[in-house]
């Protein structure tokens, strides 16, 4: 008889934490470009840059510790969620407007995550 593997709790606490700071790596890299005028030196001391960078790479690492001990395919569509924050915080600091179909979108992405999740009972 095939057992199925669970993707434990902690595993999946990971994933998303690492979603959440992944999204304001998105954030930051955004605040980089806008601050991309001088050249190569200005490149080089665009903190907004670097903070984004850090931020991406930092997420990367708790992505590695939770699908360490879970299942990829449960695991890898809740990295997805980090664009739920991105809209949140492209609306907070950047005063983008929100859209039926950005809102249609974000249903689909957390309804998908849910349906794949269910597979993980």
């Amino acid at each position: 008889m095939h057992t199925v593997a669970v993707t434990p709790l902690r595993s999946i606490v990971l994933v998303l934490f690492g979603s959440f700071i992944g999204s304001f790596g998105a954030v930051f890299l955004k605040l980089g470009a806008e601050h991309m005028r001088g050249g190569l030196a200005r490149l080089l001391t665009n903190y907004w840059l670097a903070t984004g960078i850090v931020l991406y790479l930092l997420s990367s690492v708790f992505y590695m510790m939770g699908v360490a001990q879970g299942q990829l395919t449960v695991l890898y569509p809740m990295v997805s969620l980090g664009y739920l924050w991105a809209i949140v915080w492209a609306r907070l600091f950047f005063k983008e407007s929100f859209t039926i179909f950005k809102i249609g979108g974000l249903v689909m992405i957390i309804a998908g995550v849910a349906l794949i999740n269910l597979g993980n009972a």
